[in-house]
Formats: structure tokens, C-alpha cells, sequence
């Protein structure tokens, strides 16, 4: 059983150390779930491996607390441990301690401590670690959306405790060159595909990053090679060779914007579009988003990364990341979470939500 009513730091360890690998979340849903159903206020729904939880005050608006119950896979590095005022796990950071907080909202709704000023609907939901076809939050957007319908999201994804507007858009393209197949002692005979990518990668190497200022926010683009591929055996010159290339762009680009760059900057070369999601601009102008960042109490800043408030900001709802862990120790075999900052966070969306 989890017992939503203890203190948020030691709830996230206790999330931590429950596996939920993407993929494998089953048992950990089946704990939120129950714990969620032990609430008679809230209406409580399972839709595979995503548990969906709301109140029904009739308040004039609505606010989702969103988190994904999936990590990356374990590095030897659960159970969780506690060491200098740090809690130590896989998923501490990237989002058991904002799945926490999200529920101990949940519990402090549903034992009448907090009144909230506006209808909440809670998301734990699976598979965000991996491609977007699997995402639960994606599949419930694609197939009943009026479950997501919202005045604001916000997605408990780890910011350090500090409100981070948007998210970059992403994509990913292979740049491909061609050759003539040859033997390695008579190399002459043929025209060899990986030097023929030599170009390719002085391209990234000399790429200059552009930055961008969206909304009052500062965003930084990045092109980067992440994977390269090509030989055929240890004798052979090869006839092909392929680069990946990962395009993280600011949200005042669309995902068409976004390829046409990469296309102009790899002029004369193959080039194969193989994922793309949109970004999401900040969107903090709105009564919400300005109530939520005056609670926290910190400037918000720009979201360098995807994350799932641009499926909210497709479906036309406000969305801010808002979590307390640090996204530079995500997924990192030391992954780990500041425990003071844990209770700042539920502090700042209580502050928030009354």
C-alpha cells in the first residue's frame, strides 16, 4: 500500500523504491490507483496503465497536476538511500519526487486539509521514457482529449523547483552518404561512404547555436550528431554511411520550420526525417500561469528540453513544467534529488491551488 498521508520527502521514497521501468508500470499504477480510490471525494478511473483521478466542485476552472510513474531503466541504483540531505535513486529526480507532490495534493484534497479554488484532475500516467507512439498521456490526448480539458496543465517534471515555460521542439534526421563498394587492399576501385561524411560532421562541429528570446523567455537551439553508422566488414570499403542528427529548436519554430533549417544546413546530402514533436511556447501571460509563477517566487525561465506540455499546448490548454527535481541529474546512475526542495515544491502548488 502507499500511504499518501506521510511526508512528501519519504512518499518519494517510497515511489523510488517500487521499479516502474518504462513498459512495467502496472504495479506501481495499481498502488496509485488504490491509494487514490481510498478518497470517496475524488473520481477515480484506470485507462491501462494510466490512472486518472478529479474533483467535481463546480468551480469555473480546472487544473490538471500531470506526471509520468516511468523511469529509465534501473543503473543499480534502487533502493533508494539518503545521504547529506539528498535523497539518491533511480527516478528521485525524472519524476517520482513530482509524482509525490502531485499526490500528496491529492491527499490533502481528499481529506478536506486543502480547498483548492479551482477542479483538479490528476495524470500518472506511463511510458513517457520512450517513443511517443507509447505514451499513455498521448493515447488518452488522441483518443478521449475531453479527459485532458483544462484552464492549465501542470506537469511535474523536474525544474529544480522553479517554474520553466514551454519546452524546445524536436527532431531527429539521418544525413546519409553513398559509395562504391571495394576491396580494403584495392581501395582506389571504389569511393568510400564514411569519408565522404567527413563534411557532415564539420558541419555540426562548426554549427553556431541560435538563441531566441519566446515570450520574455531565453531559449538555446542545439544540432548535434547522436549516432553515426556505416561498414560493412573489416576488408571492405563501405558503400554507405548514415548520421543521425538531433535538432533540439526554440517554440517561435514549427516542426516545418524546424526540418527546412536542417535540410538548408546539410545542403547537397541525403536527408531522411525519422521523429519530429513540436515545442510549446511559454504561454505564462494567462491569470493561471501568472498565479502559479507568483507562488513559486522565482522568475520562470525557459524549459530546455521536450517534455509533454506541447501535447497540452496542441489541444489549445496553458501548460507549465513545475517539479523539484534537478533536470541536469536526470536518468544519471547518481540521480539524485534535493529533499528540501521536495517540500518547497508541494508548498509553492498548495500556496497556488488555495
Amino acid at each position: 500500500m502507499l500511504d499518501l498521508s506521510m511526508p512528501v520527502e519519504s512518499l518519494t521514497a517510497a515511489l523510488v523504491d517500487i521499479e516502474s521501468v518504462s513498459g512495467d508500470e502496472a504495479g506501481l499504477a495499481d498502488l496509485v490507483e488504490r491509494a487514490l480510490r481510498a478518497y470517496p471525494n475524488l473520481s477515480v478511473e484506470r485507462d491501462g496503465n494510466v490512472v486518472l483521478a478529479r474533483t467535481d466542485l463546480g468551480l469555473d476552472q480546472r487544473v490538471v497536476l500531470a506526471g509520468h510513474l516511468d523511469t529509465v531503466p534501473i543503473a543499480n541504483n534502487v533502493p533508494s538511500r539518503v545521504e547529506e540531505g539528498r535523497l539518491f535513486g533511480c527516478g528521485t529526480s525524472d519524476m517520482k519526487s513530482g509524482v509525490a507532490v502531485l499526490l500528496r495534493v491529492a491527499h490533502l484534497v481528499g481529506t478536506g486539509e486543502l480547498t483548492p479554488r479551482v477542479d483538479l484532475t490528476w495524470i500518472c500516467y506511463d511510458c513517457e521514457e520512450i517513443e511517443a507512439a507509447r505514451n499513455g498521456l498521448g493515447r488518452v490526448a488522441r483518443e478521449r482529449p475531453e479527459v485532458l480539458a483544462a484552464d492549465l496543465a501542470v506537469l511535474l517534471e523536474p525544474t529544480d523547483g522553479v517554474i520553466e515555460g514551454g519546452c524546445q521542439g524536436t527532431l531527429r534526421v539521418v544525413v546519409s552518404t553513398t559509395g562504391t563498394r571495394a576491396h580494403s587492399a584495392r581501395s582506389w576501385l571504389g569511393s568510400n561512404a564514411i569519408h565522404a561524411a567527413a563534411p557532415i560532421l564539420a558541419t555540426l562541429a562548426a554549427y553556431e547555436a541560435r538563441e531566441a528570446e519566446v515570450d520574455g523567455l531565453h531559449y538555446r537551439e542545439g544540432l548535434n550528431a547522436v549516432g553515426i553508422r556505416g561498414g560493412v566488414a573489416g576488408n571492405v570499403v563501405p558503400d554507405g554511411c548514415e548520421v543521425t542528427v538531433n535538432f533540439r529548436f526554440a517554440p517561435d519554430r514549427s516542426e516545418s520550420e524546424a526540418l527546412a533549417h536542417v535540410q538548408e544546413v546539410f545542403a547537397g546530402f541525403a536527408v531522411r526525417l525519422t521523429d519530429s514533436a513540436p515545442g510549446a511556447r511559454p504561454g505564462l501571460d494567462a491569470a493561471l500561469p501568472r498565479a502559479i509563477v507568483e507562488a513559486v517566487g522565482a522568475p520562470a525561465r525557459a524549459k530546455l528540453g521536450w517534455t509533454d506540455v506541447a501535447l497540452f499546448g496542441r489541444l489549445g490548454i496553458p501548460a507549465v513544467n513545475l517539479g523539484p527535481g534537478d533536470p541536469n541529474l536526470a536518468h544519471k546512475v547518481d540521480e539524485s534529488v534535493d529533499v528540501e526542495i521536495i517540500g518547497q515544491t508541494e508548498r509553492a502548488l498548495v500556496r497556488f491551488l488555495s
